[in-house]
């Protein structure tokens, strides 16, 4: 069963509170989705570890109904 964008943006402000998080469903189909994800907790943190937290926080959804995601992430400016 696919998740829903609101599911998806719980999971990422379940791990990171204070985020600015955009869920885009990229193909219209509820299965291809696209995350920005803007918060302080990235500052000094390289793109891969920006992703590799993402992925801690998603992992259980990535395992099972989360079927592809493309993540932005970054500290605010």
């Amino acid at each position: 069963m696919a998740m829903t964008a609101a599911e998806i943006e719980k999971l990422i402000k379940d791990a990171f509170p204070s985020a600015k998080v955009t869920i885009t469903d990229l193909a219209g189909d509820g299965d291809h989705w696209a995350a920005e994800i803007v918060t302080a907790e990235f500052a000094g943190k390289s793109r891969v570890q920006q992703h590799q937290m993402v992925n801690a926080a998603l992992k259980e959804a990535l395992a099972g109904p989360l079927h592809a995601l493309s993540l932005t992430t970054r500290a605010p400016a």
